[in-house]
């Protein structure tokens, strides 16, 4: 037997390999639902709180929009180095090969301090330059570079917090991954109106009290993967990175990274565009409408959370018929989430933009704009579902072409090519490139991975090419 593993503790929260495939999934899926949720409160209640300040509330809103590209690229990063990383940890420990685990797990830690001071530095010197590049004015660059500055001192809190709890999901403890989540989150919570109201901090007191949030969900991740509760043991002696350990984690990670930096790209595209168009209310009103669509789809993305592990551990263990059995489980509850998530967004978008804003103007512009940019919304159930899925697999390359196909070959490029088809209405036909995007990035996601699956099955799971590791 493994001798690292002798040392681990004998019971994992979640056997990974044996149950009710559905039970499991959804025993994983509703922590890490509920922790997506309440992660992106850290941005959602920040807006929410700095929309209704007396007087510049509009105007502040509309800055801090402008910061959503710098904060998502920050934590595309975190995904490059553990989204792939934990996939590989799964891979192993279905494989018993933990000792090859641990050291995955101390490499992407490495790798996230690493990147986090480099970051750091990076918008310290160049991040007013760039938040004017990405669509702020005159009139809302103060309120940016305020929100800004102090947020990206906090970035190790981010990559650690981020990137590190993907390995207490990718061994089972969910709950414990929700509650480091919550441990952040509610702190944020009791602090943004204490530092933005009671000492008249603003925007900076928003800032603030979300990277000391942060803060204590890093030390609470850092000291349970120290401890003997996790089966995973951070070591300092796997810190030392390898380039043979990191290498597939990164090329497995590429896909989320792109996904989320590529989300960074397309914020500023659409910013740019709109501001050219529409002027800042209508950067103010995607600024509302991403934030309010981040949120919608956190249940999607806890669920394909929630089946990872599952299926990165049972076809590391050749268990293949319950491969399929998750995949279809979360196929059919994504879809049905997003079907439930178009029917809102078309009845109540009003509803979505008054928690933002009481602005009439704005109210006005995001209730109609709502309705076009989330037209096609129903599809991304299925999107989200199969593109995971190739990560959990180990298929890197697929599922890095799928990211880049939906948001740099089809949204980026629509965004700017139908203002000027749709030329009595420009700021429409912004809007309207999301759902031709998903339309065609949907249905080419769907017929790639059946014809993926299918090829597993009858494989008996060994994929040339793919990088599950060996």
């Amino acid at each position: 037997m493994n001798e690292n593993a002798e040392q681990m503790p004998k019971r994992k929260e979640i056997n990974l390999g044996e149950g009710n495939v559905g039970k499991l999934m959804f025993r994983l899926a509703l922590p890490a639902i509920t922790a997506q949720i309440i992660n992106l409160l850290y941005n959602l209640v920040d807006r929410m709180y700095i929309g209704h300040l007396k007087g510049i509330g509009a105007a502040a809103l509309t800055g801090v929009g402008v910061t959503l590209p710098v904060i998502l690229a920050i934590s595309a990063f975190a995904y490059l180095f553990s989204a792939g990383g934990a996939a590989r940890a799964s891979i192993m420990m279905g494989k018993k090969k933990n000792d090859e685990a641990e050291r995955i797990l101390g490499n992407c830690t490495a790798v996230l301090i690493l990147a986090a001071l480099v970051l750091t530095v990076f918008f310290q010197f160049f991040g007013r330059s760039i938040l004017m590049i990405f669509g702020a004015s005159e009139n809302t660059i103060g309120y940016a570079w305020d929100y800004m500055q102090i947020y990206s001192l906090g970035t190790i809190f981010v990559q650690i917090a981020l990137g590190l709890n993907n390995f207490i999901n990718a061994q089972g403890y969910a709950a414990m991954g929700m509650l480091s989540v919550i441990i952040g989150a509610g702190t944020n919570i009791i602090l943004d109106p204490i530092l933005m109201y009671v000492f008249d901090m603003g925007v900076r007191g928003a800032a603030l009290a979300t990277i000391i949030s942060q803060a204590l969900s890093a030390v609470w991740i850092l000291a349970f993967l120290s401890s003997r509760r996790s089966f995973l043991k951070l070591k300092l002696k796997n810190l030392r990175i390898s380039g043979k350990i990191l290498g597939p984690c990164i090329a497995l990670g590429a896909a989320p990274f792109v996904m989320q930096f590529t989300e960074s790209i397309l914020n500023i595209c659409f910013n740019v565009s709109l501001k050219a168009y529409g002027g800042d209310i209508a950067v103010g009103v995607m600024a509302v409408l991403s934030s309010v669509m981040q949120f919608a789809l956190l249940p999607i993305m806890g669920m394909t959370q929630g089946s990872q592990p599952i299926i990165s551990y049972n076809y590391g263990a050749g268990k293949l018929e319950r491969v399929r059995r998750a995949f279809r489980v979360l196929l059919k509850c994504s879809v049905i989430y997003a079907i439930i998530l178009w029917a809102l967004a078309m009845l109540f978008p009003q509803m979505f933009m008054r928690m933002f804003t009481t602005d009439a103007e704005y109210i006005a512009m995001g209730t109609w704009s709502m309705r076009v940019y989330t037209a096609a919304i129903c599809v991304m159930g299925v999107q989200y579902a199969c593109q995971q899925t190739f990560v959990a697999l180990g298929n890197a390359r697929t599922s890095l072409w799928l990211a880049l196909l939906r948001k740099v070959f089809l949204l980026i490029p629509l965004i700017f090519i139908l203002p000027r088809i749709f030329k009595e209405n420009q700021v429409f036909a912004v809007f309207l490139a999301e759902p031709v995007a998903d339309v065609v990035a949907a249905s080419t996601t769907a017929v790639l991975f059946w014809r993926f699956l299918k090829k597993i099955m009858n494989s008996g799971g060994e994929i040339q090419g793919d990088v599950h590791g060996q």
